[in-house]
């Protein structure tokens, strides 16, 4: 089934009225549990979400805001996904907070676990749902029941309420995909996808690389269109970010699909090989012997990127989608959205392209007769001095670049490179580093299990060096 058929086409005119609701066909992210999953679903009527050993229907998920919180409750049909209110939820355990005393000699060291302290037992459980009791009666019963909850410390006793909270009464939040929270998923789930691109890496490298509105934006992306996305998301719809490549075809972008881009931004998405941004304006081919030693084109197969050429499945179930957040999920066979043709401002008028197409003639003359404003380079697996030779002399002078590795080494290299032939200034290696904090009542500490490395970052500046002068 194609995209026009499975999704309306007054759908797609929805996310330009009010990108913070959801709309039919958009790209959601559910966060299961408080981050224990994240998936990424494509809503439609027949999207579903497992939790546990059941399938829920996605159907109550369209015309909400991002940020609502959904709970499974029982339904006529079985149990759904019922929207709730955070802040009534909130109220709710303050109460029962503020009615609790804390006993500051409370601790735990009397108590074993032998599983015996529960009384309420799993046919009694099965009984209270068949009689239609929603999960947050079951974990009350649960609380009841329990001969060693009141015994507990407070800390004690919450992480007995949210353990027995995931698997009795699960909630879905539903998150807008954009940079940051794509970013995040990514790297909690699959961060071997996006080469192992933390969230503050991927900001320092927008920022390193001048990414701003207006501007032409070069970039050889080799995670999966994460960087593509963000780069285009910051641009709103102004400017170019165009997807060099070597060989014959370009570098997959299937995490492009996941952000809700608009038709003006998706257009401004486009790709062109390296062969084609060095060849001359006079249209010399670029099978000339000439050219193809200038660009040091590489074959196709030995820049293939394994990890990111599997393509994202595409089915009526968000289970499917691998492990948890492994990709994006819907009803039809091929997601890729058609965007509609209009003008693109050019001087000469031509077709403008949808997310991803072949960059047109005339924009790239233009690259060619004044350069592009920023370059960001992406690609873990390719060495950073053999690519950054060739696309350097394709920027504009003063123009700012990027380069993003997963160690220090290759951009040590290009660093000395790059200071012997004078082709920058200004370069510098960047680290950056990011803790992530827990803050509770009488518990706030850095999390135990964060993320110590996020890469490293060439940055600098590109100069007209003395041979250019003369030349």
């Amino acid at each position: 089934m194609s995209v026009n058929e499975a999704i309306p086409e007054h759908s797609y005119q929805n996310k330009s009225l009010n990108p913070r609701i959801t709309w039919e066909g958009c790209s959601v992210l559910l966060d299961i549990n408080d981050g224990d999953r994240l998936v990424f679903a494509r809503l439609t009527h027949a999207s579903r979400l497992k939790i546990g050993n059941k399938n829920y229907s996605l159907q109550p998920l369209i015309g909400c805001p991002y940020g609502s919180l959904f709970q499974v409750e029982s339904g006529e049909g079985g149990p759904i996904l019922a929207r709730v209110s955070p802040a009534i939820e909130g109220n709710n355990l303050e109460a029962e907070s503020d009615s609790q005393t804390t006993d500051v000699s409370k601790d735990n060291r009397a108590l074993v676990d032998n599983n015996t302290a529960q009384s309420l037992t799993g046919e009694d459980i099965d009984e209270m749902r068949r009689q239609g009791a929603s999960g947050d009666e079951i974990v009350k019963a649960l609380i009841a029941n329990s001969a060693t909850f009141e015994k507990k410390t407070q800390f004690s006793q919450e992480k007995y309420k949210l353990k027995k909270q995931k698997k009795y009464a699960p909630k879905v939040l539903l998150r807008r995909p954009y940079a940051r929270s794509i970013c995040e998923a990514y790297f909690k789930k699959h961060p071997d996808r996006t080469g192992f691109m933390r969230v503050d890496t991927l900001s320092l490298l927008l920022s390193m690389a001048n990414v701003t509105a207006h501007a032409n934006v070069l970039v050889v992306d080799k995670v999966g269109g994460l960087v593509t996305g963000a780069v285009a998301e910051r641009l709103g719809g102004t400017g170019y970010v165009c997807n060099t490549y070597r060989g014959v075809a370009p570098y997959p972008t299937d995490i492009i699909r996941i952000f809700n881009l608009s038709d003006e931004i998706s257009r401004r998405i486009v790709h062109a090989s390296l062969a084609d941004l060095c060849t001359s304006q006079t249209g010399a081919s670029t099978s000339e012997d000439g050219v193809d030693q200038a660009c040091n084109i590489r074959s196709q197969s030995n820049l293939s990127n394994e990890l990111l050429q599997e393509e994202i499945p595409c089915t009526s179930s968000v289970q499917s989608v691998g492990v948890e957040g492994a990709g994006v999920s819907s009803d039809d066979g091929n997601m890729e959205i058609t965007p509609e043709k209009v003008g693109s401002p050019v001087i000469k008028p031509c077709k403008a392209p949808k997310a991803g197409e072949k960059a047109p003639l005339e924009v790239v003359n233009s690259w060619k007769e004044n350069g592009f404003s920023s370059l960001i380079i992406a690609a873990p697996e390719m060495d950073p001095w053999s690519i950054i030779k060739d696309i350097l002399p394709l920027l504009s002078f003063s123009a700012s670049f990027a380069v993003y590795h997963q160690y220090a080494q290759p951009l040590a290299t290009c660093m000395h490179n790059l200071q012997v032939e004078k082709l920058a200034i200004g370069l510098q290696i960047s680290e950056p580093w990011l803790r992530e904090y827990q803050v509770l009542p009488s518990r706030t500490h850095p999390h135990m299990q964060m993320s110590a490395f996020g890469g490293y970052i060439l940055s600098g500046t590109r100069i007209c060096s003395n041979d250019q002068m003369h030349s």
